[in-house]
């Protein structure tokens, strides 16, 4: 099929190269040349395992193009998919000003019946404002449905190589065959292709993110209990998610969710709730604690130095809000450095991927280290923010050399508590007992 992803961000360049690699013909539009050029070349603009590779492959195939010229790509396109930025606003609401843009400019370059998809995550009735915005000056049939992704960053790949399902909000069959047609090749093994109409497919991207986070949440708040009646959060875990009702995922205690998707779509939905004249009451309740988590450490760390935190270097392991990523917004990272900065102590940092993308937006306001035991050096003790896999087995005698004292605060619970205490650390983490 001749497809057309119009922007190439996270999930418009993780759509369009998949895509590519079932053998359809993908073109990619974005307004910034740079990028434009950059993936014309093979150049990944963000760091996703596996991504470089199959772009390289695919553009070396010539099923894969990169453009900035709108109209050309909308004009051979039979699918044209909207993965567009979609930003919280003050209020919390989703930003649809890209998509109202570009929507209310590619009618006349239809070519033909084309099907116009929503891949971003957009508020209940956005496919209506779609199909409103283009049909005043198209001169061809086409249908607005909605494809909603489940993509997890570090692990985008294989989530829409091998999907746990695809959703799509369509009411007209030619567009439900269309589709079907489309992915067949991503579910061959049966996981389904949920059909349903588009304010449900809409509403179901966020009510799963919305979701997951709340879970998430829930086990932060059992953890600060655990912490002030001597239990264990660990152990709480097992128990909990040995009920296939409740299932394993999701129940790691640690100081927070960030990125791209949790916490625009927890904001957006509660205003969409809102807006309907409904207050989503839980909603706000994680958000609130979901803050107050990413600086759950600071306390910690206030009180192991007496309040007196001026002076001190910090050491991080971690920046990128989750591993295999180089994505930190909203990271807890970030969080707890800006509260050491305000608190006069200096932070040197460390993280696999994610230091380029820091360096743009703190500058020389911390260090950032060649790699995980030079950021170590002198350091009065080490922050964990980021549970990448280099962090997870150390060599704790070689931590113990370059720290001046044998501190660790782990955001993560990477760590057996048994060992800490044998090896002499004083260690804190999270619902956990603290070894001082």
């Amino acid at each position: 099929m001749q497809i057309t992803v119009i922007g190439t961000g996270y999930v418009g360049l993780v759509t369009g190269v998949c895509l590519a690699e079932t053998g359809n013909k993908v073109t990619c539009v974005d307004i910034d040349q740079e990028k434009v050029d950059l993936l014309g070349k093979g150049i990944p603009t963000i760091f996703e395992a596996g991504l470089e590779k199959m772009l390289k492959n695919n553009l070396d195939q010539e099923r894969l193009r990169f453009t900035t010229d709108v109209a050309l790509a909308v004009n051979k396109a039979e699918i044209i998919f909207f993965a567009l930025p979609t930003p919280s606003g003050e209020d919390g609401s989703a930003n649809l000003s890209y998509i109202r843009e570009v929507a209310s400019g590619i009618g006349p370059y239809l070519k033909d019946y084309t099907i116009i998809v929503n891949k971003s995550t957009v508020p209940v009735g956005t496919a209506d404002m779609v199909k409103a915005l283009i049909a005043p000056s198209a001169r061809q049939e086409f249908d607005v449905i909605s494809n909603p992704e489940f993509l997890r960053e570090g692990m985008a790949i294989g989530d829409f190589m091998k999907p746990d399902r695809i959703v799509i909000g369509a009411s007209s069959e030619r567009a439900r065959e269309k589709m079907r047609e489309l992915y067949a090749p991503f579910v061959r093994q049966g996981n389904p292709i949920l059909f349903m109409d588009e304010r449900s497919a809409e509403l179901t991207k966020y009510a799963a993110n919305a979701f997951l986070a709340t879970k998430i949440t829930f086990m932060n708040e059992i953890a600060q209990l655990c912490e002030r009646v001597g239990a264990n959060i660990d152990d709480i875990r097992l128990g909990m998610g040995a009920d296939e009702r409740i299932g394993k995922r999701f129940l790691f205690a640690g100081i927070g969710y960030g990125g791209s998707c949790f916490p625009k779509d927890v904001k957006a939905l509660r205003h969409i709730a809102a807006d309907a004249g409904y207050d989503f009451k839980i909603l706000s309740a994680v958000h609130q604690v979901n803050e107050h988590q990413k600086l759950t450490l600071l306390p910690k760390l206030r009180q192991h130095f007496n309040n007196e935190l001026a002076g001190k270097k910090i050491a991080i392991w971690g920046l990128a809000f989750k591993p295999n990523t180089d994505d930190i917004r909203e990271a807890p990272a970030l969080a707890i450095i800006h509260e050491l900065l305000l608190s006069d102590a200096s932070v040197t940092a460390y993280d696999p991927e994610a230091m380029d993308n820091v360096r743009k937006i703190l500058g020389n306001r911390i260090i950032l280290a060649q790699d995980p035991y030079s950021c170590l050096k002198d350091a009065d003790a080490l922050v964990i923010a980021t549970e990448w896999s280099v962090f997870r087995t150390p060599e704790f005698e070689k931590i113990e050399t370059l720290l001046k004292d044998k501190v660790i605060f782990d955001g993560r619970n990477l760590y057996d508590l048994k060992k800490m205490r044998e090896l002499g650390f004083k260690y804190y983490s999270i619902g956990r007992e603290d070894i001082l």
